[in-house]
């Protein structure tokens, strides 16, 4: 049984900053928990919970196992810093993934995002109301796919123009549907981990092969 975790994410939105001040706070933060979102001025310094960053890495967990099940290259970028300084925009996923692009960008030590694909998949954690929303940033960048989970339900969105429509399973893997994501979520609520990971592979083997049927 998990322990009982922290839901309190600390998040502060300042206004009128400068792309200087920015680069200069994620000079001073690399490999620090705090997460940074910048839009032409306005930035949100998030630190997440235990809560967050829990379900965050279940998320990352899941997406490698079913990957792997399904022999699909996955690039996982966790939460690798995004930022363009011509738009004056930058954000850092919780979590982030490359499949149509993993080839594209795998072995790069600096992905330009003026040149080189948004990635393919972006994970939002939000277990408290988010201060700034990240939609139109994200579609500015060109992230075609978001999946955006608050603890309790997870929900896939596409990119359509320039706005995000919510879907049933993903684009990038088709094979993952919200509803089967969020069930093996709640089961991760109850389980330790290396039944919870038999118990996923388990489930998602019977899913697909009913799916054949």
């Amino acid at each position: 049984m998990p322990a009982v975790l922290n839901s309190v994410e600390q998040r502060v939105v300042l206004r009128s900053v400068s792309w200087e001040t920015y680069a200069r706070l994620l000079a001073e933060n690399v490999g620090s928990s705090p997460r940074f979102t910048y839009d032409r001025g306005v930035l949100e310094i998030m630190s997440p919970s235990a809560e967050h960053e829990w379900y965050n890495r279940l998320i990352s967990l899941l997406v490698n196992l079913l990957a792997r099940e399904l022999r699909v290259d996955v690039l996982d970028l966790g939460s690798t810093t995004f930022k363009r300084e011509d738009a004056e925009r930058g954000f850092e996923p919780d979590s982030c993934f490359y499949v149509a692009h993993a080839r594209q960008v795998r072995g790069k030590t600096r992905i330009d995002l003026a040149a080189d694909p948004a990635p393919d998949i972006v994970v939002e954690v939000v277990v408290t109301h988010p201060s700034l929303s990240k939609f139109p940033l994200l579609a500015q960048f060109g992230v075609p796919e978001i999946w955006n989970y608050d603890g309790s339900r997870l929900l896939m969105y596409w990119l359509t123009g320039s706005e995000y429509v919510e879907m049933p399973a993903s684009r990038a893997v088709p094979e993952l549907t919200a509803i089967e994501l969020t069930e093996f979520l709640e089961l991760a609520k109850s389980m330790d981990s290396p039944a919870w990971l038999d118990e996923v592979l388990r489930r998602f083997r019977e899913s697909r092969l009913n799916r054949q049927w």
